[in-house]
């Protein structure tokens, strides 16, 4: 028996121990078991009952050492039709998950509601999470008997996956009678799952339906998360490109970069551009540099525009967000890919890395790169020690109010790509906000699915001081206020400061120093005259 769990068990993607117990109340002995691993899901398979774990089916579902998964009938690999049915309840977030996973060709969740507005918390969570899902049929049904609608939609449902009962309270029987007829009278497989986590009796509080999102998210992060040696390959990523006819612009916004732009180039333009061709052109935005920086990218070949100084008349900005809207401007790719030029460690995998889920995916818009960041103090390096302004402000503020966000490990890192088609019809923050407010247009207009995110591994660069730093934070949170403005057309930044005032300490005095650090934003770069001037000139 135990070879046999053994051989089961074992795939690439399972790690498993395999153990036989022997007892006269084997239920007890398995929840001691769960106890002592303490595993985050149980799955139980009956036949048509339960009575040969020594247990009723209400016992098994009353008190689980874990979520539970009770399985009724052989569930085939990959089946055609499931159905979850959901009403909001306590359970809905997990039988949605069980759901996914079977990973049918058709995926079917029923919501099933006594009146058009009885929608409370979990269900308003839910129906959040489920608008933005692509591959699901989402239907909702308004029926008195809820039951009835549950057992009739089963019929056509080769897999049906739902929770133990709908109601609250300790009072409640662990297995609702929907659920119990389901088990009773569906000729396929039924699954029915109930949550370890305490069901209150009372009115939901404020914390109700907070896990639903997690299912949005959990499912981008699998999905949508790569690493950059997936497309370490470059003749195979050539390959793609030429199919789709793509092209490939390099834009490297710099401010006084001398000690690396050089560098940076060099790196690139050898691997990407000569060895194998996956980039098309690299082109130089840079902020008015006082130092050599210019010179250093003119004499390795690279066009340079001094962003200030490009559609003169809209006027000057300062700012990162500036040089990388204009960017749009002086390039001709399909896809624009930016990185920083500070970066001390530079390797090709910073500019592949990006490109790859865009040449793969073409649901994908945007991709941002993630890294592990060493901050240096003292002449030493900390490993994870960067970042501050990702963990303190960029990060908290996407998760309470953008939380299908919040799987993007760095939403500020500055190597990115993006399509132009979908780049080219965003506004631009001209200042630190840039990267927030790119990330919160792409998610509000193409979905999650049109992010992803692609593991570099380390990044090194010259930290910024904590000035630089707290100016960036404030940037930030007015990029994310300006999107609320929108979402809830009320312009809260009118009633909100826009500059900050910034403590000096000079000579054993403080002094406080006030400084205009107003987030402004550029329209979208389409529908500037300028632009679609060259882009008419340019061949098609």
């Amino acid at each position: 028996m135990r070879r046999l769990l053994r051989d089961w068990l074992t795939t690439p993607r399972v790690r498993a121990r395999a153990r036989v117990i022997v007892s006269d109340r084997p239920w007890n002995a398995l929840v001691a078991a769960a106890l002592e691993a303490q595993p985050e899901l149980l799955v139980v398979g009956i036949e048509h009952d339960v009575a040969a774990l020594g247990a009723t089916l209400h016992e098994v579902l009353g008190r689980p050492p874990c979520d539970v998964v009770v399985v009724r009938g052989d569930v085939t690999a990959f089946p055609n039709r499931v159905l979850v049915p959901i009403r909001g309840g306590p359970y809905a977030e997990l039988a949605l998950r069980i759901g996914m996973a079977l990973r049918a060709e058709h995926l079917e969740v029923l919501q099933v509601r006594r009146q058009a507005t009885d929608v409370d918390a979990p269900a308003r969570a839910l129906d959040r999470v489920l608008g933005q899902m692509t591959g699901i049929e989402r239907r909702v049904t308004v029926a008195d008997d809820a039951g009835g609608a549950i057992l009739d939609a089963a019929k056509r449902a080769d897999v049906v996956v739902m929770g133990a009962t709908a109601q609250h309270g300790d009072e409640a029987p662990p297995l609702g009678p929907v659920a119990e007829a389901l088990l009773r009278e569906h000729r396929g497989p039924v699954i029915v799952v109930r949550t370890r986590r305490e069901v209150p009796s009372g009115p939901l509080d404020e914390t109700a339906g907070n896990q639903a999102i997690s299912i949005l998210v959990d499912k981008w992060f699998a999905e949508n998360t790569y690493d950059a040696s997936e497309f370490e390959d470059l003749h195979a990523l050539l390959a793609v490109k030429r199919r789709q006819g793509v092209t490939v612009s390099l834009a490297l916004p710099a401010l006084n970069e001398e000690a690396t732009i050089g560098h940076v180039i060099e790196t690139v333009k050898a691997a990407l551009m000569e060895q194998v061709p996956i980039v098309d052109e690299i082109v130089l935005l840079d902020s008015a540099s006082t130092d050599r920086t210019r010179e250093i990218a003119a004499s390795l070949g690279v066009p340079v525009h001094v962003h200030q100084e490009l559609l003169p008349e809209m006027g000057a900005r300062r700012g990162k967000g500036e040089a990388l809207w204009k960017s749009l401007l002086v390039t001709r790719g399909d896809i624009v890919a930016w990185i920083d030029t500070d970066i001390v460690n530079i390797h090709p995998r910073f500019v592949y890395g990006i490109l790859g889920p865009l040449l793969l995916d073409r649901r994908v818009q945007l991709v941002k790169g993630f890294y592990r960041r060493p901050l240096r103090v003292d002449g030493q390096l900390q490993v994870g020690g960067g970042g501050r302004v990702t963990e303190l402000m960029a990060r908290p503020l996407l998760n309470l109010f953008y939380p299908e966000l919040s799987g993007v490990l760095q939403p500020l890192s500055g190597e990115y790509a993006g399509r132009r088609s979908a780049l080219e019809r965003l506004p631009f923050f001209s200042g630190y906000g840039v990267e927030t407010g790119l990330l919160i247009e792409i998610v509000e207009r193409f979905g999650l699915e049109g992010i992803a995110q692609v593991n570099l591994l380390e990044r090194v660069h010259h930290n910024q001081p904590l000035e630089a730093l707290s100016k960036m934070s404030f940037a930030v949170a007015q990029a994310v206020v300006r999107k609320l403005d929108r979402r809830y057309g009320h312009p809260f930044l009118e009633d909100v400061n826009r500059t900050m005032k910034l403590v000096r300490h000079q000579q054993g005095r403080y002094r406080l120093l006030v400084e205009d650090m107003a987030e402004q934003e550029r329209p979208p770069m389409v529908g500037v005259a300028e632009y679609a001037l060259r882009r008419a000139k340019e061949p098609s």
